[in-house]
């Protein structure tokens, strides 16, 4: 697997080259202070502290040895990823937290997958 190609968004996961997602998304999520919110006169004060970055990831008809490979390398409670930044518009490396994973089973005799996604989260912003 993990073969580098220049295309692909996610250049290396601790420091490795993995497999080129099929879909990835780029998200930025604002962090609000613990007393933000709509106040009665309907006025929102949003109080933004911060903002992280969020990268939405996915493999599509993905072998088991890929999955495997994926699962591994995005198994630490904390991994260190070089990607490319929607809004700085160039790679950039940051520590990011692995939420939940899924990878329904598309043909066990064939050891397909239909897919494997997830998505990871920028562990401090600024």
């Amino acid at each position: 697997m993990a073969q580098y190609v220049e295309a692909n968004p996610i250049r290396s996961v601790n420091g490795k080259a993995v497999k080129c997602p099929s879909s990835y998304l780029w998200k930025l999520e604002d962090v609000s202070a613990s007393d933000a919110g709509r106040t009665e006169d309907t006025v929102m004060h949003k109080k933004r502290v911060g903002q992280l970055v969020g990268l939405e990831l996915s493999w599509q008809n993905i072998t088991t040895e890929d999955v495997s490979e994926l699962l591994q390398a995005f198994n630490p409670e904390y991994i260190t990823v070089c990607y490319l930044d929607a809004m700085q518009g160039k790679y950039v490396t940051s520590e990011f937290y692995v939420g939940n994973r899924s990878a329904p089973m598309y043909n066990a005799v064939r050891g397909l997958w239909s897919n494997l996604s997830f998505n990871i989260i920028e562990r401090s912003g600024v």
